[in-house]
C-alpha cells in the first residue's frame, strides 16, 4: 500500500468521507488513489478558497471534519481567508496540503515555500509527514486534533504519497476533550445571578444549541439576566418554538449600549467582547468599567450544556419557563425592492429546516428580525470577518445536509471573492439558493469611512463603487451552470424565491437594491 492509499483509508475509517479538492501535480497519487477508495466523496472546487470555505460549512453542519486537498504553499495561501474563518468558528477540518518530494525541497523549485509557516497562522496542529511509514499515524492524529475543534494541517510530500510500505493509522482511538476547572467561576456566577445586580450571559460556540438556549433562557427568566450571543456565531439554531438570543452588535457603539450598566458578564464558550477594529475616541474593550467577568465555560471547551444545566438548578430555574419565540411571518411584500422588503420576502418564505449562510452584510440588516418567528432553521455567519465565506459555506452545508434547503444571503462585493462556488453547486446538483444583495457598492466600507472620521474628497468614494461597470450576476450564474434570475421589485423577488425553493438544484436571484443604504 502506498502512502496516499493509507491516508485515504485512515480518513474514511475515522468517518472523514468528504474531501473538497483543488489538486496539483504533487497531489496526483492522492487523486489516483480515490479510484480505489470509493467511500471517499471528492468534491472539486475551482478555487482553493471555495474548497476551504466549503469544508467549513460542511463541518459546522455535519459536526465532523471534512478534508481538503490543496496544492503546495500557494494553494494553501489561496485558501487561507476561509481557513481563518474556520479557525474562528472552531470548525473541524483535516487540511491536507501537498508538497514537493522530500529530496526535492532543498532545490528551491519555483513552487517551494514555507508551508509550515503559512499553515501555523490558521491551524491548531501542523505536521509534515516524513515518509510512507508514518503517514497513516500522522493522518489519524490530524483527525483527532481536528475533532477537538479546529483546523489540523497535514503536509503531504509527494514521495510520502507514492512510496510503498504504508499502513493505515488507527481508527479506534478515544477523543479526550479539552476541559477546564471553572468551579470557582461557576460559584461566583451563581452568586452574581442571585444578587439582583444587572447580569448578562454572552453565549458562543457550542452554547447555541437548542438544549443550551433553553437552559440559558430559563436562567434569564428566573433571574432577570440579559441573554446575548456572539456577533458572528458559527451556528445558531433559531426560529419558532426556540428561545431567542440577541446578537451582540457589530458596531462598537451598539455593543456598548447593549452592555451598558451590566455588573456581571457570564461567558459561556465565548471570549470577552472587543471591538472589531480600533476607532478614534472609542474603547477597544467593550465590557463596561467595573463589570466582573465570569468565564464559566472557556471558549472551545465543550461543556456548555452541563454547566448551563448546573446553573439553572443552582438558581432554581425551571426549563419550562424558557421564553420561546411564537410562530410568525411577515406578509409577502409588494412594491419597491429594498433591504426591508427583501427581508420580509425571506421571512415569509423560509422553509422548515432551512440552513442560512449569511454574508449579506449591510443589505441584510432586517433579515434577522423578519425570520425570528419563521420555522426552525440554522444560521451560519461570517465568524472571522474575512469576506468571501457565504457562498462556499453554503456549498459545504448543502453537501453535509442534502435533504435540507440552503439559502445563501450574499452581498455583491464579497460574492466576487468566491463566485466559483456556483460551479461546484451546479456540478454536485446542490440545493442552494443564493440571493445577491446587489447595491453595487462596498456599502460597509462607505459606513466605515465615515466612522473613522476620514475625508471623502477625491477618489475615496470611488474605491467602494461597483457600478462601473455593473456586475451582471445573472450572466455570471448562467455561465457557471446555475439558473439566474434578476429581481427589480419585491413582487419579482417573491416569485423568484418561491420558484427556487420549489425546484431542486442551485439558483441565484440578483436582487437589485438602491445604490446607497
Amino acid at each position: 500500500m502506498n502512502g496516499a492509499h493509507a491516508v485515504l483509508r485512515t480518513l474514511v475509517a475515522n468517518g472523514v468521507d468528504t474531501c473538497f479538492t483543488n489538486p496539483g501535480t504533487s497531489e496526483m497519487h492522492f487523486v489516483a488513489a480515490l479510484d480505489d477508495v470509493p467511500e471517499m466523496r471528492p468534491v472539486l472546487a475551482l478555487f482553493e478558497g471555495v474548497a476551504t470555505g466549503a469544508a467549513d460549512g460542511y463541518g459546522r453542519m455535519a459536526g465532523k471534519p471534512a478534508a481538503t486537498l490543496l496544492h503546495l504553499g500557494p494553494g494553501l495561501g489561496n485558501g487561507l481567508a476561509n481557513l481563518h474563518n474556520a479557525r474562528r468558528a472552531r470548525t473541524p477540518i483535516v487540511n491536507i496540503v501537498g508538497d514537493h518530494a522530500t529530496y526535492h525541497q532543498a532545490l528551491d523549485a519555483p513552487l517551494a515555500s514555507d508551508i509550515v509557516g503559512v499553515a501555523n497562522n490558521v491551524s491548531r496542529w501542523v505536521r509534515e509527514s516524513k515518509g510512507a511509514d508514518t503517514v497513516g499515524a500522522d493522518t489519524a492524529e490530524a483527525i483527532m486534533e481536528a475533532r477537538r475543534g479546529g483546523v489540523a494541517t497535514l503536509i503531504l510530500p509527494a514521495d510520502a504519497s507514492w512510496s510503498e510500505g504504508a499502513e493505515p493509522g488507527p481508527h479506534d482511538f478515544l477523543l479526550h476533550e479539552t476541559t477546564a476547572d471553572t468551579g470557582d467561576a461557576i460559584e461566583r456566577a451563581v452568586v452574581a445571578l442571585r444578587s439582583g445586580e444587572p447580569t448578562a450571559f454572552l453565549l458562543g460556540g457550542r452554547a447555541l444549541t437548542e438544549e443550551c438556549l433553553v437552559a440559558a433562557s430559563a436562567i434569564a427568566a428566573a433571574t432577570g439576566a440579559k441573554l446575548l450571543c456572539e456577533t458572528f456565531p458559527a451556528r445558531l439554531v433559531r426560529g419558532a418554538g426556540l428561545p431567542a438570543v440577541e446578537r451582540l452588535g457589530y458596531l462598537a457603539e451598539f455593543a456598548i449600549a447593549q452592555l451598558q450598566g451590566i455588573a456581571h458578564l457570564v461567558l459561556v464558550d465565548a471570549k470577552k467582547p472587543v471591538s472589531f477594529f480600533a476607532y478614534p475616541n472609542l474603547p477597544s474593550e467593550l465590557t463596561p468599567a467595573g463589570c466582573e467577568v465570569h468565564e464559566v465555560v472557556p471558549a472551545g471547551v465543550p461543556t456548555a450544556d452541563v454547566v448551563l444545566e448546573l446553573l439553572a438548578r443552582s438558581v432554581d430555574a425551571s426549563l419550562e419557563d424558557a421564553v420561546r419565540v411564537p410562530a410568525s411571518r411577515p406578509d409577502r411584500p409588494s412594491g419597491p425592492l429594498n433591504p426591508e422588503t427583501i427581508a420580509n420576502a425571506i421571512g415569509a418564505l423560509l422553509p422548515e429546516g432551512a440552513i442560512v449562510s449569511d454574508e449579506a452584510n449591510t443589505g441584510g440588516l432586517f433579515v434577522s428580525g423578519a425570520t425570528a418567528g419563521a420555522p426552525r432553521h440554522d444560521w451560519l455567519t461570517l465568524t472571522g470577518g474575512a469576506i468571501g465565506q457565504g457562498m462556499p459555506v453554503a456549498t459545504g452545508a448543502a453537501v453535509a445536509c442534502p435533504n435540507r434547503k440552503v439559502l445563501n444571503l450574499q452581498a455583491d462585493g464579497s460574492a466576487m471573492y468566491t463566485l466559483q462556488s456556483l460551479w461546484t453547486q451546479a456540478r454536485e446538483h446542490l440545493d442552494v439558493t443564493t440571493i445577491i444583495f446587489d447595491n453595487r457598492s462596498y456599502a460597509i466600507l462607505n459606513l466605515e469611512l465615515a466612522r473613522v472620521g476620514a475625508r471623502t474628497d477625491g477618489n475615496a468614494a470611488d474605491q467602494f463603487d461597483l457600478s462601473r461597470p455593473p456586475l451582471d450576476f445573472v450572466a455570471l450564474a448562467n455561465g457557471l451552470g446555475v439558473d439566474g434570475t434578476r429581481a427589480e421589485t419585491a413582487d419579482d423577488l417573491v416569485q423568484a424565491l418561491e420558484r427556487a425553493l420549489r425546484e431542486p438544484g442551485p439558483h441565484l436571484i440578483d436582487a437589485i437594491m438602491p445604490a446607497r443604504l
